[in-house]
């Protein structure tokens, strides 16, 4: 079986009703987000008691290098500047990380 591409993988999500899929890969290292509009929840499902945090405007967010987590976006979307890889994230729909 051929291995699937990342434009496979995206209009799979797409295919579960998702009009906006983002896709992206962080560096290596530690990485910082800061939520400039909207809201996101977050939580490591690999931390001995895992648990959901909701994070807001003005909130940060640092997440471990090699760290799992799961995010779940806002009804009204969350926009996050991503500190240490100098790329701005405009998350709406769906997110793969």
């Amino acid at each position: 079986m051929a291995q699937k591409s990342r434009r496979d993988y995206e209009n799979e999500v797409r295919g579960w009703g998702f009009s906006h899929v983002f896709t992206w890969t962080d560096g290596p290292g530690l990485t910082t987000h800061l939520i400039l509009r909207g809201e996101l929840t977050i939580t490591y499902p690999k931390d001995e008691n895992p648990e959901k945090k909701t994070f807001g405007v003005g909130d940060r967010i640092d997440v471990d290098a090699g760290r799992v987590h799961e995010v779940w976006v806002g009804g009204e979307g969350c926009t996050c500047e991503g500190m240490g890889h100098n790329q701005l994230h405009s998350h709406t729909d769906a997110l793969q990380f």
